[in-house]
């Protein structure tokens, strides 16, 4: 008995998803999918582009996420910011060096930590929005540097989506003249069978 002949699977030319730790595996997926399902790749050109769609929306996403958390993560640079003309030392309970020790406390969320600060803030007529522009002042290198990236990452997306349409259109074009081509050599050829025929 003959051995049986197993065809090689087809290679995934695209290799896993270009994920970071911490993101899911399944959203990146669902958006291949829904750009999938927009696009509808027709040949291997439109699936590397529709690759390229999705990893720089992906990125784009996660640039979004990036800055968020950068802003979050350095919250209480802000307060330390804000809270630097209100707390003296003096007066801070003798719990160390006022506005840089409370706020390293409200980042740990210390429940008295975050009173204190709203406390202080209200007495002074503020309220987080303060907090949020001293922390966005003092990364704002950092953000612009993010937002040029999305800009970019949206830029290239745009792009790709453009020789997708670009593609389609030489390849619709292609298509009418090859159809029109192929009608008129059919009725050049019915027309000179018709010539050909004898009189009756």
């Amino acid at each position: 008995m003959a051995a049986e002949v197993i065809s090689p699977s087809e290679p995934d030319f695209f290799g896993p998803p270009p994920l970071i730790a911490g993101e899911d595996p399944a959203a990146y997926a669902a958006l291949r999918h829904r750009v999938a399902d927009a696009v509808r790749p027709k040949d291997i050109l439109e699936e590397i582009w529709l690759r390229d769609v999705v990893d720089l929306t992906w990125d784009v996403f996660r640039l979004r996420r990036l800055k968020a958390h950068l802003l979050r993560a350095a919250a209480h640079e802000g307060v330390r910011i804000v809270l630097a003309p209100l707390v003296r030392d003096k007066e801070y309970r003798g719990k160390g060096s006022g506005a840089e020790e409370l706020s390293q406390r409200w980042a740990r969320g210390d429940e008295n930590a975050v009173e204190e600060v709203n406390d202080h803030l209200a007495a002074a007529g503020l309220t987080m929005d303060a907090v949020t522009a001293q922390t966005f002042a003092a990364k704002l290198d950092e953000v612009e540097r993010i937002d040029r990236m999305i800009a970019s990452a949206e830029a290239r997306r745009n792009l790709v989506l453009r020789e997708v349409e670009r593609h389609r259109e030489t390849l619709a074009t292609t298509l009418r003249r090859a159809t029109e081509e192929a009608e008129d050599a059919e009725f050049e050829e019915i027309a000179a069978v018709g010539a050909d025929a004898p009189a009756q």
